[in-house]
This record gives structure tokens, sequence and C-alpha cells, in this order.
């Protein structure tokens, strides 16, 4: 899991978007770097049916440490196999909506940021195999985000995490897990005392060596 570069000391909005339209990036080797072993990041080609639609959103802001973004802490729900994890804002899709759509509406409904989001870009769509998920993850630029109002039942409480702090190596952390009798290599990354995996780790480490690689090619 060696990294490229040192840790920046900033990173603005127009690195965010370089980072984004990189041109023959590497981005399945990307999110590998923080993904559970054994883990498939595409849905297997004989599995029948079709796979659930779902978005997300990386909502980045000014904050206190440079740009910023909320992570959510969800409820507990028993039927939920991803209750209680941590998340990026975002939801299924529903009928007649776009991927973006639905990613817009999920952080309208689930943090209150139904104003003034302006897209710069995609990241590259993962699968989810415990829920048979296909994920949309998009990047968004708030730049007077409001507070956050999180979704009653939905949402326990918000993170803020700094985007430098995708650098950080003493936050990144790998252990082995037992899920129902099979041992996982799991890297998590530490934010405020609490484990972001699966997922959305694997989407913010794309994210993470996308900037290092605009950022190297700036200096």
């Amino acid at each position: 899991m060696s990294d490229l570069g040192a840790p920046p000391t900033s990173i603005t909005v127009d690195d965010v978007r370089a980072a984004l339209a990189l041109e023959g990036f590497d981005a399945r080797e990307a999110q590998h770097r923080m993904a559970p072993q054994p883990r498939v990041l595409r849905r297997p080609s004989n599995k029948p049916g079709q796979p659930h639609q779902a978005s997300v959103i990386v909502l980045l802001s000014p904050g206190e440490d440079g740009l910023s973004f909320p992570l959510i802490v969800r409820a507990e729900n028993p039927a939920d196999v991803h209750s209680g994890q941590i998340s990026l804002p975002g939801g299924s899709r529903e009928p007649g909506e776009s991927p973006l759509d639905t990613a817009l509406r999920e952080a309208a409904e689930e943090l209150g940021a139904d104003h003034g989001i302006e897209v710069l870009g995609e990241l590259t769509p993962i699968y989810i195999p415990p829920s048979d998920f296909e994920v949309s993850p998009f990047v968004g630029w708030l730049q007077q985000p409001p507070p956050w109002r999180p979704q009653p039942g939905e949402v326990v409480k918000v993170l803020t995490m700094p985007l430098v702090w995708l650098f950080d190596a003493g936050r990144k952390h790998v252990g082995d897990w037992d899920f129902n009798g099979y041992t996982l290599r799991v890297p998590w990354y530490d934010v405020a005392g609490y484990r972001v995996w699966g997922a959305t780790a694997i989407l913010l480490s794309e994210l993470e060596q996308r900037l290092r690689h605009a950022l190297n090619g700036r200096a």
C-alpha cells in the first residue's frame, strides 16, 4: 500500500477537479488499496438478475482544516445489512431518477443540503456484494454549506472529515475480521474514533489516489 509523494499542505477545488478528470488512471487499483480481501469490485457476470442501484456523494465544503466533507453514522436497523456503519450520504435510486438525481436527493434528505451543490465529477462505480447494490459515486462542492440537519431515525451523527486526512498514514489501519465464519483482511480509516471501511473506504481510496496523482503532476 505504498503512496506517491508526501501529504499535501493544502488541496483546492481545482485540484479535485483535475483529479477527477485524470486520463488513464487505474481506478480499480486505487480502490483495491482499501478494499477488504478477498473482495470483488464488480458484480459477477454469472449472477442472475440485475443489481439494485444507489448513489452516494462526497460533499466538499470549506472547513477549519481546508476542504472537508461529511460522513454519516447510520442508525441501527436489523433489516439493513449496512445499518450502524459509517457512510457517505446516499441511498437507493427511485423510479425515474438518474444516478446524479439520487445523490442530490439523498444529500438533501439526509443532511438538509438542498441547494447550492456544484457537481465536480464522478468516481468509479462499485459493487457491494452483501446487498447486491451497484453504487454510483459523485463529488460535489458547497461554497457555503448550511448547518447539517441529520435525518431523524436514519442518521445518528454527522462526522466532518478534512480531505487531507485521506493522506494521513496514521489514520489507516488493517486487521482480520470474522464475518459469519469467514475471515476478511479489512483496511479502514480512523475518523474521530470510528472505523470507516467497506464501500466508503474503497471510494475514498480512489479519491485519495487520484488527488496524489494530480498533485504530483502539479508539483
